[in-house]
């Protein structure tokens, strides 16, 4: 980043994130299936671009023209692995283009025969049972190409729990369901494979990708970085905090953690290291920013569509109440990377290798208007989808007028191309997890898994009660160690299954059987399924499996395994701040009871919290600090970001000494300047 300014190199950015995420593994195609598989994908594209703006088709309809492109997409991009499949056509096996029909008529099949299915729900005809068949069984397989065996094996044990789970004992047991009847539910009903996820990913999640990815490509990303590099680049280890500003911002774009990773990675990873930064924690700097796209607005991730969808709210409600805690996931980030630069003494960076703010401001502000206006459509309560609609139009014209970064025509087909490519794997995600939907409404399991997780917590809490009769009244009570409990139980579920499951599968299934555990303890709904995104999107940066961290790791030239663990370090702030959040739901604002002074309470404490939790993981202060400091400010700052107001100050009152001490340490070992 010196002399001239960076340039996102957007191919480069495209590449790595091809080899950092599976999802966009596609088969190299040949001859007539390039120009045939890219028109699908444009017309795909199109095809939610028009209905967006002049109306979507009647519900049953959308979904499975959408379903069927998807599903029939996957089985001509993505190769099914090292099984030979004999003759090809176009480098794509013949066999996969015989699926893809098949799952293409699987999927329309549905809307053709819609309304004789009143007259048949509860008692499928043959045909039905087939074309079912075909559709649960492709599904699988659509999703294990796009994203592994993991998912479809969870999908698997859930099936296999909606036929057998009549053998069961216990509160686990059901009366079970025949094959017919399990295809009748998921496949003919709304509450499987065309359910609220499909929905979701057909009506929101496609145009809001798509408005990401051209919005990027028509220059608001590079002028998100400029703006970041203008405004901290200049402090010390001034590129990391452009890395965690460019991202926080770029993220509400993007709202992928690994598209956040390699794009602005590949300029501020480099440059973290020029000024000093080792490579594993460079990469990690990037890592634990970028997984905040998916929780910051207003784009979010797919999975923040899925939530309004579940919890029947506005998008504006749930991107109001998003809005604070992300911005303690970047302030977490931000203060680390500070106090980690004074550590190390690092310099900021040089004016000419800065951009200048005039020239900055002046070639980039037409590339904001689109966000601005799709931010506006959103808060004036318009539909999410044609917010999007007049984001992308507004992106096109911007594009096609602005003289200092003009997009052509070629540049717009590649856009709608890769906006598709990127939907393919999460609309097979979301058909597969809205099976697991479908069992959990089949037989109840949500309850029942919920009740166990509640039980386990209540009798461990129970263990605790010696400790709460000791401690004054009102410090700790075993109801409210139980709900913190219950909370960690389902953290850790979150962060073992998201090490192989994307994060809105991964929200969409602890939706189903987790969220009603931890509603049934008083947390509110919105406060509940926060937690279980925030856990999920922390599994992006937590060893073994972290995709984020792999990804940074493959530009800073650093070992995935450390430069995981730093970006979870880094991270810290985002796996306490929905403990916050849970006990004190004021933080989101959009809840009942909200007061401003309950509110400014639990964002001062959180934020004051969050700052001393950075400073004791960093080592550092005014100087250098020992690891019985470190340990007591780490302990405090838990108390601190407490809601519960004892707690609070019993924090404070031990932080206070160890930051005054090392104050103090610091003047002395400070020589004074002579008098002249």
């Amino acid at each position: 980043m010196s002399g001239e300014r960076a340039k996102l190199d957007l191919e480069a950015a495209a590449k790595l994130e091809k080899e950092a995420d599976s999802e966009l593994r596609f088969r190299d195609l040949a001859g007539f299936a390039v120009p045939f598989v890219s028109t699908l994908l444009v017309a795909l594209s199109l095809f939610h671009y028009y209905t967006a703006g002049f109306g979507i088709l009647t519900e049953h309809w959308h979904k499975s023209i959408h379903l069927a492109a998807v599903l029939g997409l996957i089985f001509l991009m993505f190769p099914a692995g090292r099984i030979w499949f004999g003759p090809t056509l176009g480098n794509v096996p013949l066999l996969d283009w015989v699926l893809a029909g098949l799952v293409a008529a699987a999927a329309i099949y549905l809307p053709i025969v819609f309304d004789d299915l009143t007259f048949r729900i509860g008692m499928p005809n043959e045909t039905d049972v087939i074309m079912g068949t075909i559709m649960v069984v492709l599904v699988l397989e659509a999703t294990r190409r796009a994203m592994g065996w993991v998912l479809p094996v969870i999908v698997i044990v859930f099936i296999l729990y909606a036929l057998y789970g009549n053998h069961l004992s216990g509160v686990l047991s059901h009366p079970g369901a025949d094959w017919a009847g399990f295809v009748n539910h998921v496949y003919l009903t709304q509450e499987g494979i065309f359910g609220i996820p499909a929905k979701v990913v057909a009506t929101y999640v496609f145009h809001f990708v798509l408005f990401g990815v051209i919005a990027t490509r028509m220059g608001l990303g590079q002028f998100f970085i400029d703006i970041a590099s203008v405004i901290a680049g200049r402090y010390p280890g001034g590129p990391a905090k452009v890395a965690v500003l460019s991202s926080a911002m770029f993220g509400s774009i993007s709202g992928s953690s690994i598209a956040n990773t390699v794009t602005t990675g590949s300029l501020t990873i480099p440059a973290m290291k020029k000024v000093g930064y080792k490579p594993h924690f460079a990469g990690a700097v990037e890592a634990a920013a970028s997984a905040g796209g998916q929780i910051t607005p207003p784009i979010m991730g797919a999975a923040a569509f899925v939530m309004i969808e579940f919890l029947e709210i506005p998008l504006t409600t749930l991107l109001i109440a998003a809005a604070v805690p992300a911005a303690m996931h970047f302030w977490g980030v931000f203060v680390q990377v500070h106090f980690e630069a004074k550590r190390l003494g690092l310099r900021g960076m040089e004016p000419d290798e800065l951009p200048k703010l005039w020239p900055t401001v002046r070639d980039g502000w037409p590339t904001v208007i689109p966000l601005v206006l799709l931010v506006w459509v959103i808060m004036e309560g318009y539909t999410p989808y044609l917010a999007a609609f007049y984001g992308i139009t507004a992106c096109i014209v911007v594009g096609f007028i602005n003289p200092r970064n003009r997009l052509t025509l070629r540049d717009l087909w590649d856009a709608f191309d890769i906006g598709a490519r990127y939907a393919l794997a999460v609309g097979a995600a979301a058909a597969a997890v809205g099976m697991v939907v479908g069992v959990v409404t089949l037989t109840g399991a949500g309850f029942r898994i919920g009740f166990i997780v509640t039980q386990a917590a209540a009798q461990t809490a129970a263990m605790f009660q010696p400790l709460a009769d000791f401690l004054p009244t009102g410090w700790v009570s075993i109801q409210a160690l139980t709900l913190f409990l219950t909370l960690l139980f389902v953290a850790l579920i979150c962060i073992a299954m998201g090490a192989g499951i994307p994060t809105t599968a991964l929200y969409i299934v602890l939706a189903a059987i987790a969220a009603p555990s931890v509603v049934q303890l008083g947390v509110p709904p919105i406060a509940a399924h926060l937690f279980i995104l925030y856990f999920g999107i922390l599994a992006d940066l937590t060893p073994p499996v972290c995709v984020a961290a792999y990804a940074a790791a493959g530009i800073a030239g650093s070992n995935p395994f450390r430069t995981g663990l730093t970006a979870f370090r880094l991270g810290a702030a985002k796996a306490t701040v929905p403990f916050v959040f849970a006990y004190a739901p004021t933080m989101l604002i959009m809840v009942d009871g909200f007061t401003w002074t309950d509110f400014a309470f639990v964002t001062f404490t959180c934020a004051l919290g969050v700052l001393v939790l950075g400073v004791g993981l960093t080592g550092y202060a005014f100087t250098h600090m020992g690891i019985g400091s470190q340990v007591l400010l780490v302990a405090s700052a838990l108390m601190m970001v407490s809601p519960n107001g004892p707690l609070t100050l019993v924090g404070m009152a031990i932080a206070a000494p160890v930051v005054a001490l090392n104050w103090l340490r610091a003047r002395r070992a400070t020589p004074v300047p002579a008098r002249p």
